[in-house]
């Protein structure tokens, strides 16, 4: 019996949804369909462990192994299936559950597991028809879904931690213990305003990770320092959507760039970042700025449209990943950070980046 949750089952809802419409709509910023703007689905590949099958659209589904057509289907099935999983989907309190109903039809299409083949990068690989272009371009995708919780998009971990120099004060190891000791509901929020009320700067000096700052140089040379502020001003104001906080450090120009133009350079660097997030880039690992082979994102929302963003339109996948997006704080015992230590008869401070979709 197959049993997933409802991020894993919501990868073969997006499958029968998208066979059963035979198009593919682009979605804008605020997660809304783009009007006039779609593109006809040609067929949709997959990877199981049992081979690589093609879906391919016409008057009825065609499913092919290899060169030979193993299965026709009526498109109609593929409407109804998809309809009575959201169903299933949105009813189950469970963590993980079983959907026989489905299974059984998902086994007569070759279709033996919940996540595509874990060797390919992608959950989905859609060929499509662009009108503009008259082309046939192959686009990959992961499925995100908000049938289920909010996923990460930059996960928690000490790679992903920002150290500040606190200057201009001299706390003893009493104040310390005492400050490092606060216990509240937002207690980082209220340390770093107890070490500000005794004279205390903030200086950002480094990731922890050079690979990250690396990672972020190579994308842009001022993203350590730009996501230095951004990270400070999350743990120390009201704010937590990316849009917020980008208008904030703009409005701050920390960088003191020339605004007179009013050039977005705050904007326009952290989409950059968003983006090559999305698409590849870890901040554990060597960046090369290559994009692997997803290169954009489903998203099946609540009400069980498939949208899509990619690479292909940059410029609505930019604005849905700033749009969509909030910092968020992870554990700080567990990721080492939120507490005065001393290095060297100097003192710091750690902060920690984890980016969050907000639905």
């Amino acid at each position: 019996m197959i049993t997933g949750n409802k991020g894993e089952w919501s990868e073969i809802y997006a499958l029968f949804k998208l066979l059963g419409d035979k198009q593919l709509f682009l979605g804008d910023k605020d997660i809304e369909k783009l009007e006039g703007l779609v593109y006809p689905i040609i067929k949709i590949l997959r990877s199981e462990s049992n081979g690589d099958f093609e879906y391919s659209i016409q008057d009825e589904i065609i499913l092919i192994s290899g060169n030979e057509q193993v299965l026709k289907i009526p498109i109609i099935e593929f409407k109804e299936k998809a309809l009575y999983l959201l169903n299933v989907i949105k009813q189950s309190t469970e963590r993980t559950f079983s959907v026989p109903v489905i299974e059984e039809f998902m086994q007569s299409i070759n279709c033996i597991s919940l996540k595509a083949n874990s060797s390919a990068k992608t959950d989905i690989t859609i060929v499509v028809h662009d009108q503009r272009t008259n082309q046939q371009p192959t686009l990959g995708f992961s499925i995100k879904s908000q049938l289920g919780s909010p996923s990460t998009l930059l996960n928690a971990g000490k790679t992903t931690n920002f150290i500040y120099k606190i200057n201009f004060t001299h706390l003893t190891r009493d104040e310390i213990d005492q400050i490092n000791s606060i216990n509240t509901r937002s207690k980082i929020m209220d340390r770093i305003t107890q070490i500000q009320s005794k004279g205390g700067i903030f200086e950002f000096v480094k990731t922890e990770r050079q690979i990250f700052s690396n990672n972020l140089v190579l994308i842009d040379s001022l993203l350590p320092q730009i996501l230095s502020q951004i990270v400070f001003d999350f743990y120390t104001t009201e704010f937590s959507h990316l849009t917020d906080l980008v208008n904030l450090t703009a409005k701050k120009n920390p960088l003191e760039f020339d605004i007179e133009n009013e050039h977005k350079f705050y904007e326009y660097k952290i989409k950059r970042f968003l983006t090559d997030v999305a698409l590849g880039m870890m901040p554990s690992q060597v960046w090369t700025g290559k994009y692997d082979a997803t290169g954009g994102y489903l998203i099946v929302k609540e009400n069980g449209d498939v949208l899509c963003y990619h690479i292909y339109n940059r410029n609505e996948f930019e604005d849905y990943l700033l749009n969509n997006t909030k910092l968020d704080t992870a554990s700080s015992s567990r990721h080492g950070f939120g507490e005065i230590y001393v290095d060297n008869g100097q003192i710091f401070f750690k902060l920690n980046l984890q980016i969050r979709f907000t639905k």
